[in-house]
């Protein structure tokens, strides 16, 4: 909790001095360097959202070494994301901590201890993820074009190739194979990815604020607009009202006869839904086979 509460206020100082155009390089500097000594995890980054407010800072500052700490800094934060390691991820990765080791003065020969260990990593990283299957090629294909039919959001340093990569992968893993369950749950983030009233999905994925593994595990509910969740409550309000209306309010009789069953034994219960000087409406419960119907 410690690390986040100070990511989020040097979050917050960022963001004064992009909205301030204040143009202090050394307090820039600090700052970057307080972010980089951080113990940072994915789900900091996603609670935070500091790689936003970095990816500003290094667009609006002129400072060479700003921008040059700031690109270090959301290389090294990507690699957190599953997935995104590769071979040639994990050769730039190594460099920029060279550099970063020469700058701060770190030992050489420690230095070069952890990179073994990390290039020891990607490998295994890497082989996990990697398939000669053309359909779940396809499919990381596909979920990356989803990914990409718009303009990513502001602030956004992910990688699209690597997050349809890193779904498809955890997908897979749910499966085991690539039958109708693995093709059908692939079709269905598709279509909410790509779905053109629900662009809060594909820009909360872009920006790290779900997760790959949580995006392969959404139910279609869960990844719903918001517009469509507010209309599924209220059809299922609707429906346990007229439920509760016919259960409990009703009144007996036998003049009324199911059209499914075709039987009398019926329960009715009458609401004034409409202007006062029209007739009230019929809400109609079928006690044999539980149809609802209503007339005016």
């Amino acid at each position: 909790m410690g690390c986040e509460d100070d990511v989020f206020k040097i979050g917050k100082k960022l963001e004064k001095m992009i909205a301030n155009n204040v143009s202090d390089h050394a307090t820039s500097l600090d700052l970057l360097k307080a972010l980089r000594d951080l113990p940072m995890t994915l789900e900091v980054l996603q609670k935070t959202r500091i790689g936003m407010a970095v990816n500003n800072l290094r667009k609006a500052s002129s400072n060479d070494e700003v921008i040059s700490l700031a690109k270090n800094l959301i290389k090294l934060w990507k690699k957190l994301l599953p997935g995104e390691t590769t071979q040639g991820s994990g050769k730039n990765s190594s460099s920029n901590k060279m550099d970063e080791s020469s700058q701060d003065g770190f030992d050489g020969s420690q230095d070069a201890q952890s990179k073994d260990g990390e290039s020891q990593k990607s490998s295994e990283s890497a082989s996990a993820s990697d398939t000669r299957d053309p359909v779940r090629i396809k499919c990381r294909e596909l979920i990356t074009n989803a990914l990409t039919i718009a303009d990513p959001p502001q602030g956004c340093f992910l990688e699209p190739k690597a997050l349809g990569t890193a779904v498809e992968d955890y997908i897979f893993k749910l499966f085991r194979n690539t039958d109708s369950k693995y093709k059908t749950r692939i079709r269905s983030r598709i279509a909410n990815l790509r779905d053109p009233k629900n662009p809060r999905l594909r820009e909360n994925f872009l920006l790290g604020m779900i997760t790959p593994d949580r995006l392969a595990s959404m139910t279609a509910e869960e990844m719903a607009s918001d517009e469509m969740k507010e209309l599924r409550a209220k059809f299922t309000k609707e429906a346990i009202d007229d439920h509760q209306m016919a259960k409990t309010g009703g009144t007996q009789t036998d003049l009324l006869k199911c059209g499914k069953c075709r039987k009398t034994n019926c329960t009715y219960n009458q609401v004034q839904t409409r202007s006062a000087d029209e007739p009230m409406t019929t809400f109609v419960y079928c006690n044999e086979c539980g149809n609802r119907w209503k007339f005016c």
